[in-house]
């Protein structure tokens, strides 16, 4: 038998409250959704603030919309929303769509979990806060964020604390070299620092992310930055050498003064795993060993049992025995981390 073409009425449609329309796949474009910057996140609530430094500048509060799905949305992100953006009390705006980054900041829970977690996005530089004393420094962490940064395509910034209790040459001597820009700010008393300016014009007119260990004085620093903070700053156990986590949860901070120059705030790390790094980048992130290695043969792995390894001989040519010392180091730390993401464990 043959068919009759199909009109209008053959359209299916679906049921709805508001009467009925075609099922479509089509999505909407939303032509007219408003532009924000998400400055922090809480249990499926996002902070945005619409139209930042524009003359309609306004904090609201938006979800994610379904059509977004499992795509993760971070502090930093620059997103477009609809729906109600007035920032009133009790209005709910919805993200509908994350304008293509500029950089993404990832870790992993370790060296070997396919699952990595995105921190912050379209930051400048990523601030490595680093105390020089209780909790001791820890130079293969230190390693692992510049790696981090490196694959980020981020900028890097040493910022040494608690200068009054120990000596930042040694650290100034291992990072600086190899373009890591390093400050350093000591606690005078309660309420002030000393070498705060030095930070602050590191962080001038750039979006930073802070990062490092629970009890390093990430916080106070970054109450020192932005006052109105109030970023909870916790103390380091007397027994572990270890503080205690006290911020919770990302957020992005305007710096008052410092037109352009914002601070991402990120709760305090154990470890920070680098399972999405290709091992064969981690060289790039050490600049110094990246030099030597053009000297290795041709297919070095550049691992502890290379043959004729260029980095074992740049060791072994040190001119004393503190060069040494700090040579030996670096290589370590390169090779260690070189191990750990083909799959060994690893303690740093």
């Amino acid at each position: 038998m043959a068919r009759r073409a199909l009109d209008e009425s053959d359209v299916r449609v679906r049921p709805s409250r508001r009467g009925t329309r075609p099922r479509t796949k089509t999505r909407p474009e939303h032509a007219d959704a408003d532009r924000a910057l998400v400055t922090g996140v809480d249990r499926g609530r996002y902070t945005v603030l619409v139209d930042a430094d524009g003359p309609d500048e306004r904090v609201a509060v938006a979800m994610k919309a379904r059509e977004l799905g499992r795509e993760r949305v971070v502090p930093g992100d620059r997103v477009d929303l609809v729906g109600d953006t007035s920032g009133a009390e009790g209005s709910l705006a919805r993200i509908v769509r994350i304008v293509e980054r500029s950089t993404v900041l990832r870790r992993t829970a370790d060296d070997t979990d396919p699952v990595e977690r995105v921190i912050v996005a379209n930051a400048d530089q990523l601030v490595v806060v680093t105390a020089l004393a209780d909790p001791e420094p820890r130079t293969r962490m230190i390693d692992r964020c510049v790696v981090a940064a490196y694959d980020a395509g981020m900028d890097v910034l040493l910022a040494l604390t608690k200068a009054d209790l120990a000596d930042p040459a040694a650290l100034r001597a291992l990072y600086e070299p190899i373009g890591v820009r390093v400050v350093v700010s000591s606690r005078t008393d309660e309420a002030a620092i000393e070498g705060l300016d030095e930070v602050r014009a590191a962080l001038a007119g750039r979006m930073s992310v802070l990062v490092g260990h629970s009890g390093v004085g990430k916080s106070t620093l970054v109450n020192a930055l932005v006052p109105d903070a109030l970023r909870a700053v916790g103390v380091v156990n007397d027994v572990t050498g270890r503080g205690r986590h006290t911020s919770t949860s990302a957020v992005a901070l305007r710096v008052p003064g410092e037109p352009g120059t914002w601070v991402i705030d990120t709760p305090g790390v154990r470890s920070f795993g680098l399972a999405h790094v290709d091992p064969d980048h981690l060289l790039g992130a050490f600049a110094d060993l990246a030099e030597v290695a053009e000297e290795c043969p041709r297919g070095c792995t550049h691992a502890a049992d290379a043959p004729d390894c260029a980095l074992d001989e740049w060791v072994d040519a040190s001119p004393d025995e503190p060069v040494r010392e700090a040579r030996t180091a670096r290589v370590d730390s390169f090779r260690r981390l070189l191990v750990s993401r083909s799959g060994a464990p690893d303690a740093g």
